[in-house]
């Protein structure tokens, strides 16, 4: 830094514009005749603008790095080292709202524009945008007793977690001033605190209100999959699934907690009330985009109160290709040469979360013509199709799997897709309608695709029939992928090459010369991945296969023969993502089962 710029970062101030034009000339960031152009733009310097927020509106490239943009995140970092300060891209997952809010006011904070980010039992991290401010350190720190350490942050997140965070602390507390005690309704450890009312927060209170809003729009924002509410003994806790893992985000007290369930039960048309049984229901909103989101809902009586889940499906998923789902080419040619066929069933199989929902919804979009007639049974529906007719399992009224296909059966369909085959009667109809000339589509829990054999034959079908009906089975898994903008390519170790060799055995797959391996970066949250990518393993029904479906038939053969019709095996279908730089090593193994062979 030069001594102007040394004497000026000593000196107590907010950060200047025409500075910050300085600094990035002095570090040859831009040219110093673009820096004295600017300077005299006077419109740049009205408002109360940040000068990195100014700057980043340019759109400059640094003379140092060309193939890069000046973002606000750029500069932040630029600042941060010049300041002499760590940088931080502040990660509201990991934060721990209620604490931070204490730390400081709404207003101190907002004075200064700061905002406390971490609190531990020797220091207090703050995240400043004004690295040349230091005045309330001095004030904060006999307060606190605590260490105070600064750190720069972008200058926008802090404004915009200024507000969140606080208005976010002040519903929950509000909310909690509102009744006394707990409400521990449906805890099987009640415990009634002397002289406290115990009563109920309202549902429909502007504070609940509020942060329900809060927890559904951060959802959207954060790419969660699925929403848990759980309660606990002394505070409930939020967390979302994020391509595939979970993240606490937020402890939230009990009575609060109920009262967000409550909540969320009256807009999914659920029965307040009853907190003994599970339910379903489902609500429709809208991000911040005003793009139309639906969420399924399920409640849970556990021993500390009702857990709640919602599932949350984004509306692109019916526009997927079959290539963004991570169908290879060899993978598509097989699928729709069963999805082709004019009658039989195709089954798709894998544990719940796996992506076999999606695989079908896609199908189906795609075959819903205008010339075609498309019914489901489904339990629950999960996302609403207007192409397709959907019915609700409803076993209340004896609406199951199998009464459903009964009736659609007699609407003249052509296509049928049947949630989850899970008893002999469902197998049945199945089977009835497939012969009767109808195309069935249906999920099945198994490992791979050549146990959903054994499945059905266990489930009490004729070995005869189901040779007859089963057009082929797939089963499928979902692995995160590496995030596209911050991947990194390595030479392949032999610890590597020894494990790819025992994850591809006995196929004999090359390894690649080199590997993707994740780094992190603000894209992906610095966890290296970003959304999830579809392996798949596909078993064609050929007429050598057919003739080992018999009963008591070992699946020995019909695994070894599938591999001879040309089935990969998922751990298979996994190396070639990985090949291709998709995703980790890590990851296939994590979620692919070993490939069996005898």
């Amino acid at each position: 830094m030069n001594p102007a710029g040394a004497e000026t970062a000593t000196r107590e101030h907010r950060l200047t514009l025409p500075e910050v034009i300085n600094g990035l000339v002095a570090d040859g960031l831009i040219p110093k005749g673009v820096g004295e152009d600017f300077k005299k733009e006077r419109r740049y310097f009205k408002g109360d603008i940040h000068p990195l927020a100014v700057i980043a509106e340019q759109k400059w490239k640094p003379l140092t790095e060309p193939g890069k943009a000046m973002t606000l995140e750029y500069l932040t970092e630029w600042l941060a080292r010049r300041a002499g300060l760590d940088y931080l891209h502040i990660d509201p997952l990991k934060i721990n709202f209620q604490a931070v809010t204490e730390v400081m006011s709404n207003a101190y904070a907002a004075r200064f524009r700061i905002l406390p980010v971490e609190v531990n039992a020797r220091e207090v991290v703050i995240a400043t945008a004004e690295p040349y401010l230091r005045e309330w350190e001095a004030e904060l720190r006999p307060i606190l007793r605590k260490e105070i350490r600064r750190v720069v942050a972008n200058p926008q997140d802090i404004d915009r977690y200024l507000v969140e965070f606080y208005n976010l602390a002040r519903s929950v507390k509000k909310a909690e001033q509102q009744g006394e005690g707990r409400s521990g309704v449906s805890s099987f450890e009640q415990l009634v605190e002397l002289g406290a009312t115990n009563r109920q927060f309202d549902a429909n209170d502007q504070h609940i209100v509020s942060i329900v809003d809060w927890l559904w729009q951060y959802a959207f924002e954060q790419r969660a999959s699925d929403i848990h509410i759980e309660p606990r003994r002394e505070s409930g806790i939020v967390r979302f699934r994020i391509d595939g893992v979970l993240h606490q985000v937020y402890q939230i007290p009990m009575s609060v907690l109920n009262a967000m369930t409550s909540r969320i039960k009256i807009l999914g048309r659920m029965d307040v009330v009853e907190k003994r049984r599970p339910q379903d229901g489902r609500v429709k909103t809208r991000t911040a985009g005003g793009e139309e989101v639906e969420l399924r809902l399920s409640t849970l009586p556990t021993a500390f109160g009702e857990k709640l889940v919602m599932r949350i499906f984004d509306p692109d998923v019916l526009v997927r290709d079959f290539a963004e789902l991570g169908f290879s080419d060899e993978d598509k040619t097989r699928w729709t040469q069963m999805a082709g066929q004019p009658n039989g069933i195709i089954l798709v199989t894998g544990p719940t979360g796996s992506g076999k929902t999606t695989t079908l919804y896609s199908t189906l979009k795609q075959m819903a013509t205008p010339e075609v007639n498309v019914c489901t049974i489904e339990d629950p529906i999960e996302m609403i199709e207007s192409g397709f007719n959907q019915v609700q399992v409803q076993t209340s009224i004896d609406m199951t799997f199998a009464a459903g296909v009964r009736a659609l059966m007699r609407q003249d369909p052509d296509i049928i897709m049947i949630g989850e085959i899970r008893d002999m009667e469902t197998a049945e109809m199945a089977v009835q309608a497939a012969l009767t000339g109808h195309l069935v589509l249906s999920t099945l829990h198994t490992n791979d695709a050549p146990t959903a054999v054994t499945r059905l034959l266990d489930l009490g079908m004729p070995s005869y029939l189901i040779g007859a009906t089963l057009l082929g089975v797939m089963a499928q898994r979902l692995v995160r992928t590496l995030c596209p903008r911050c991947k990194q390519a390595a030479p392949i170790t032999p610890e590597e090459e020894e494990t790819w060799q025992a994850m591809v055995a006995p196929w004999k797959a090359t390894p690649p010369a080199k590997l993707y391996r994740p780094v992190g970066c603000l894209d992906c949250r610095m966890t290296g991945y970003m959304g999830r990518i579809g392996l798949y393993e596909i078993m064609l029904m050929s007429p050598e296969l057919r003739k080992l479906v018999i009963p008591n038939t070992e699946l020995a053969r019909v695994r070894e023969q599938a591999y001879r019709d040309g089935m990969k095996p998922l751990r298979i279908s996994g190396a070639m993502k990985v090949a291709a730089g998709l995703t980790t090593l890590g990851e296939i193994l994590r979620v692919a089962p070993p490939v069996q062979s005898e």
